[in-house]
């Protein structure tokens, strides 16, 4: 048996919705039906106190802990799916994830993960809870990750990560123009009506977002961005909120919005960028066992290289009616 340890805390935004309900959406890497059978078969406790009712009603606030057990069979299977390794030692991995990689299993992409991946590259890694999975990028978000080897490993890096001692810098391409920097300090929390979705909400989680200007275009702005936390589709929310939502999100972003006068050939390259324009470029943390401080840069990808050309092109045919 595989023994597995969860604890949340319900949102505000779910007041009302069935404890089974409400706890597949805070934990979308488990089915409905897998957490109802936990419920009923005793494995959840709400404030301290067992729930084996799937119809109970939640109102906010309860703190939830699930204790549970999974067969051999249901775990997850190595694959051998190339990753692109930056650096590795005894203790740690750091990978740069590309697009349509999922990192972890879950309903929906049940296997063909990075998680998968490291299961064959490392086989050890088994030992290590969720691989040794620290943090997560999105499927279509590019760039640097770190994986810990060893349950120590980890236990040091997510102690980092919860005290913010870990840096993470993402470069991306927003929509609008955007005069100057700034900081996006608004709770966020998964969207009360669609599952998929995260949303600015006050009884939210703190999420902190800090952006700079890199370059501007006729319609869009290339941004550098570093996490202050790292809430669910942070960057992708945050922007969206403050109406610059990036380039290609098929969440938060809308269709794109080519300026006046555009080639057909630039209107083109807006159409074809079909993922969110955002990679996580650096990656800066004090070594877990050794406490030596580590940083690392990852290029960004060719389709956001041909995304940023074209946006420099389509910018310097029309540099004369440009009033900033």
């Amino acid at each position: 048996m595989y023994k597995l340890k969860l604890s949340t805390e319900i949102e505000q935004t779910q007041l009302g919705m069935r404890l089974d309900q409400a706890l597949s959406a805070l934990f979308p890497d488990y089915s409905r039906s897998r957490i109802k059978d936990w419920i009923i078969n005793n494995k959840v406790t709400v404030n301290n106190v067992i729930v084996n009712k799937p119809k109970e009603r939640v109102l906010g606030g309860e703190k939830i802990i699930i204790n549970a057990e999974i067969e051999e069979e249901n775990c997850h299977q190595p694959e051998d799916i190339k990753l692109n390794i930056v650096y590795e030692d005894d203790d740690i991995l750091v990978i740069n994830k590309p697009r349509d990689l999922v990192v972890h299993p879950g309903a929906g992409n049940p296997d063909g993960t990075v998680l998968n991946a490291l299961l064959h590259y490392y086989p050890d890694i088994a030992r290590v809870p969720r691989a040794g999975i620290v943090h997560r990028l999105d499927k279509d978000t590019t760039g640097l990750m770190v994986v810990a080897k060893t349950i120590n490993a980890q236990t040091h890096l997510v102690d980092a990560l919860q005290h913010r001692e870990i840096t993470r810098e993402y470069e991306a391409v927003a929509m609008g123009i955007i005069t100057a920097g700034g900081t996006v300090d608004q709770p966020i929390t998964r969207h009360p009506t669609k599952r998929t979705h995260m949303a600015v909400f006050p009884t939210g989680k703190p999420a902190v977002t800090h952006y700079r200007v890199m370059e501007r275009y006729r319609l869009h702005t290339r941004l550098r961005l570093r996490l202050e936390t790292g809430r669910t589709h942070q960057i992708r929310v945050h922007m969206a909120h403050i109406a610059h939502p990036l380039i290609g999100d098929p969440l938060y972003g809308g269709r794109p919005r080519p300026p006046k006068g555009a080639s057909e050939s630039f209107i083109q390259t807006l159409r074809d960028f079909d993922r969110q324009a955002l990679h996580a470029a650096m990656l800066r943390l004090y070594h877990p066992i050794t406490g030596e401080l580590m940083q690392w840069n990852a290029p960004i990808p060719q389709d956001m290289q041909t995304l940023i050309q074209a946006l420099q092109e389509d910018t310097e045919q029309h540099k004369d009616e440009l009033d900033w």
